[in-house]
């Protein structure tokens, strides 16, 4: 008989102690966010949700799965990865909301190179908070170790969600109409989207840290700019849709908002949208200046200060605006409106 060394699947590069380390240091975070539909506790192999105990039954469902990109590569560099946590699952839930759907519950895929328990206890910590904040459950989900498939230091972060919306109050685009207003609620900065971009820009064509502070940033480091937090839209909007204000919404992510908008047009109609009627955070211009990115670029890869995009009737605008400011303080702007066309988005 041959003899040959033991091997142990830690010999491979898989650490299964140091995935369930990470799994036990978010368990409270975890249970943090369950509703009274959550059946059963944190390590089943499925995730159980009583949707009558929610107030959902017979309500028609809608999920949506993303991840984060890139930014993940900088929140790693500057060990801030909580922070990717919170803009999944807000990313997910504005995407379900685009429909008028409420957020029952989420569920996380962590993958790394090698297991760091802080680094994954961390992330959950950051799905947890982002969840309990729009009142959704964190299921379940899945950390993976794969030393080959991920390089030396890597991660990455995606999740699903599910949500639920009455089938009269379902938001397909039909009812959106000529004539009618573009509201919008502003962006906290590059939310999800353009981090291939932002980092060739800023670190492997301009050389910098993300500790670096550009005086066109107004004292904010490269690193805070751009991990600024995918903000959530449900709490300023969850109340319009009570109220049956709103005829459409257009999440803008990748892509821009010549790409996003038309997915909820009816046929017949365009858009035309005063660029000029949004603020932009300053890492949209400094972005743009430093990289020599040209307008119709920047308005396809960066969301340019538009978070949030509602369609509503002309003369509830106002209640609107109004009914955003009390629910949350935000300010919604007017950015332009509905006419006739072929699903196109013109910039002015």
């Amino acid at each position: 008989m041959t003899n040959r060394p033991s091997s142990s699947y830690r010999d491979a590069g898989v650490d299964i102690d140091a995935k369930y380390d990470a799994v036990s240091r978010g368990r409270d975070a975890i249970r943090s966010t369950y509703t009274p539909g959550v059946l059963g506790d944190v390590g089943a192999f499925g995730g159980l949700f009583d949707l009558a105990a929610v107030g959902a039954a017979g309500e028609l469902l809608v999920a949506s799965t993303d991840g984060v990109g890139t930014k993940v590569k900088i929140a790693q560099r500057c060990r801030r990865v909580s922070g990717v946590g919170e803009d999944l699952v807000n990313h997910c839930v504005n995407d379900i909301l685009v429909q008028g759907a409420r957020p029952l519950f989420f569920m996380d895929y962590i993958a790394v190179d090698k297991m760091v328990p802080d680094q994954v206890a961390a992330v959950i910590q950051g799905l947890s908070k982002a969840c309990r904040e729009s009142g959704l459950a964190l299921l379940g989900g899945e950390t993976a170790e794969m030393p080959g498939v991920y390089r030396t230091g890597e991660m990455d972060v995606a999740g699903t969600i599910v949500g639920c919306v009455a089938r009269e109050r379902l938001l397909d685009g039909s009812r959106i109409a000529v004539g009618d207003r573009l509201l919008c609620l502003e962006s906290s900065g590059l939310h999800t989207n353009g981090y291939s971009l932002a980092r060739k820009i800023a670190f492997d064509d301009g050389g910098m840290s993300p500790d670096d502070c550009p005086q066109a940033l107004g004292g904010a480091s490269l690193g805070d700019a751009l991990l600024a937090v995918h903000r959530s839209y449900y709490p300023a909007v969850a109340p319009l849709l009570e109220r049956d204000l709103v005829h459409g919404m257009a999440h803008i992510t990748g892509g821009g908002l010549p790409d996003n908008i038309p997915r909820v047009l009816p046929e017949g109609t365009s858009v035309v949208v005063q660029t000029g009627s949004m603020p932009r955070p300053p890492i949209f211009d400094w972005l743009c200046e430093t990289g020599g990115v040209d307008r119709d670029e920047a308005y396809r890869v960066f969301n340019m200060g538009f978070g949030m995009v509602l369609f509503v009737a002309p003369g509830d605008a106002q209640a609107v605006i109004d009914g955003v400011r009390e629910a949350t303080g935000d300010v919604v702007r007017d950015v332009g409106e509905v006419v006739a066309g072929d699903r196109g988005v013109v910039l002015e």
